[in-house]
């Protein structure tokens, strides 16, 4: 019998393939639920996929190898795209990917399955993208493209196989959320004149009910891997949820985009990523600090490449491993703290610090600043 492993998010659409899935293709269908740090218990995934008739069910914590394997190779690369989103949906694309691959080797599958809505949406694509280069004899199904029924039919179709529909089901927005960030689409989104509601922001306070007293955050780096908040000493998924909720807390990290998607048309998406605006800000501030003009302006540049080709779904390439190679001998140096000031929305670079920074320090500073760690280094 044929089998197909799913990836599962317990939500209404991929529960709704369990059962779709098996009947259209007679299929075996096995789960896999992935934690890249969406916010939400998945203790109960496993039971839930085993109740909609899955064969086995798998359920993977994630939230590390994507921080340390994902998430900070594209920071150290300086990629945001479109210079405002972090690209947290796009991040996490080739990870599911990845693990989608493994699993279908372990069971023995010849084919993978996920709950993007439209087969030749960004994300979609990006996953065929990335198990077509891991595992070019795999099929890649997106049952919510094949399986053409509006929202009312999905809800209608699942209370006949007595799937429970969470409230969620209602809203009008598409939402995705991990560790670096959240991206809210459609519904009345979709007309660029209007401006956002603010029940659409989960992540970020309104910036006008942020706190009257600014928030000074100190985040150091060693050799280009952000390791401690003011002095605090963390692992790197710790130091996102900090940052996402300091950040948060002062109205920082919303972006509204009007961008450019892989087929060419312009889509307006709604983004929360207080932790990847802020880490952004200070490795490039801290970059730049320590690396010489010619290759700092080239690091730059390469950033864009490095943002479009995680944008297009093209992680798993040698461009980027080449890139990898360069943006990894320029971390060598990339050791300090940048001091923000969070206040009202808005952040800004009020402080630096680097035993390798390209500064002369001037002769009239005062004595107890200089020598403190900043001698030039040619």
């Amino acid at each position: 019998m044929k089998r197909i492993v799913l990836a599962y998010s317990g939500g209404l659409d991929t529960s709704l393939a369990i059962p779709w899935l098996a009947e259209k293709y007679g299929a075996e269908i096995i789960c896999v639920t992935m934690d890249l740090g969406q916010g939400k218990e998945l203790d109960d995934a496993r039971e839930r996929a085993l109740s909609l008739g899955a064969v086995r069910a798998h359920v993977l914590d994630l939230r590390n190898e994507f921080a340390r394997d994902f998430v900070l190779p594209a920071l150290q690369a300086g990629a945001v795209y479109e210079d405002r989103y972090p690209l947290a949906t796009a991040l996490g694309r080739p990870l599911i990917a990845k693990h989608l691959v493994e699993i279908a080797r372990l069971e023995g599958a010849t084919a993978v399955a996920h709950g993007c809505g439209t087969e030749k949406g960004n994300d979609a694509i990006r996953i065929d993208l990335a198990v077509r280069a891991l595992d070019p004899s795999l099929e890649v199904l997106a049952p919510l493209a094949l399986w053409e029924v509006t929202k009312q039919e999905k809800v209608a179709f699942a209370r006949t196989r007595g799937i429970p529909v969470p409230a969620t089901a209602d809203s009008p927005y598409t939402t995705d959320v991990n560790l670096w960030g959240r991206s809210i689409e459609y519904g009345g989104l979709d007309d660029p004149w209007l401006e956002p509601p603010d029940d659409v922001y989960l992540l970020t306070r309104s910036p006008a009910d942020a706190p009257d007293i600014p928030a000074y955050v100190e985040i150091e780096f060693e050799r280009g891997v952000p390791v401690a908040i003011n002095g605090v000493t963390m692992s790197l998924v710790e130091l996102i949820g900090c940052l996402e909720t300091i950040g948060g807390a002062h109205g920082v990290g919303r972006i509204d985009l009007l961008e450019n998607r892989l087929g060419g048309e312009k889509s307006r998406e709604i983004y929360e990523a207080p932790a990847g605006v802020l880490l952004h800000t200070a490795h490039r501030e801290l970059q730049k600090y320590v690396t010489p003009r010619d290759l700092a302006r080239l690091a730059a540049d390469l950033g864009v490449r490095y943002a479009d080709l995680v944008y297009n779904g093209e992680w798993f390439s040698p461009t980027r491993d080449a890139i990898d190679a360069l943006v990894g001998k320029i971390q060598e140096r990339v050791t300090g703290a940048i001091r923000l000031k969070l206040f009202k929305g808005d952040h800004h670079v009020v402080g630096r610090r680097s035993p390798n920074a390209l500064y002369d320090l001037p002769a009239a500073a005062p004595a107890e600043t200089r020598g403190a760690g900043l001698e030039v280094k040619r």
